[in-house]
């Protein structure tokens, strides 16, 4: 059963199952985490209302829960030699109105003090538990998707991958906005249902409803592994050949 089973009328039903295409994973995958740091869950796992005290962004418990299954995706990924990619917020002084300021209250759109910057400096921090290793890509970005602005598809390219497999936060904004820009690329997309995470269910199980519909796959915590785990063999090729240039 999918997540968002039970969303749709039999007759929308129809027309999903019609529309949908079958969308496969290529070969060379790489792990990307979007914005998986302490803004989207915050310190420590807290119910919701109150983690949204800390940051406003939080996704509070269920943020937790996702770093827990990220954590046992990286483990068979690094096993196996899949690049892993984080993205995360640029921490500098705001100048003017950037993607993430324009909604929100005018209030937030005046000078920063020392105690603001500090504040955003921790929230952009990725979490201690999935924290990057030696050989990680870290990324830093201005917009809602890995791709705008960035080196992302430089660094793919670098790494020979045709896949990306998205995981974290949140699923109906930087991860949706990264898969479809992945898509965009012409990489296969995978999104690991998961280890993806909202503040709002309806939101997350929505979205990754339309993503599976449009521009990659869907698949589960443990289809990633067996799939992560199938590339196995061809790993070792990429990284000969990328050793012999």
């Amino acid at each position: 059963m999918a997540i968002w089973d039970g969303l749709l009328s039999a007759e929308e039903q129809q027309v999903f199952d019609t529309f949908r295409m079958p969308k496969p994973l290529g070969v060379r995958p790489a792990i990307i985490v979007v914005d998986v740091n302490y803004a989207f869950v915050g310190t420590s796992p807290k119910p919701l209302l109150e983690s949204v005290q800390e940051f406003s962004t939080s996704c509070g418990a269920l943020g937790w829960e996702g770093v827990a299954r990220i954590k046992e995706l990286l483990l068979v990924a690094r096993e196996h030699g899949v690049p892993v990619i984080y993205t995360t917020g640029m921490s500098r002084p705001r100048r003017g109105a950037g993607w993430a300021t324009r909604a929100r209250d005018e209030r937030t759109l005046g000078e920063q003090s020392e105690a603001e910057l500090e504040h955003q400096r921790l929230g952009n921090t990725i979490v201690a538990d999935i924290a990057p290793e030696r050989g990680d890509v870290v990324i830093e970005k201005r917009a809602a998707s890995g791709f705008l602005g960035t080196p992302m598809t430089t660094y793919l390219n670098e790494m020979d991958v045709d896949t990306v497999l998205v995981t974290g936060t949140s699923t109906s904004g930087c991860v949706r906005a990264t898969a479809v820009d992945a898509a965009c690329s012409n990489y296969y997309v995978g999104i690991v249902e998961d280890c993806c995470f909202d503040r709002f269910q309806i939101s997350h199980k929505v979205n990754l409803m339309d993503m599976h519909a449009k521009y990659g796959r869907v698949i589960s915590l443990g289809e990633a592994q067996e799939y992560v785990r199938s590339s196995e063999a061809v790993l070792p090729q990429r990284a000969e050949a990328m050793l012999s240039r």
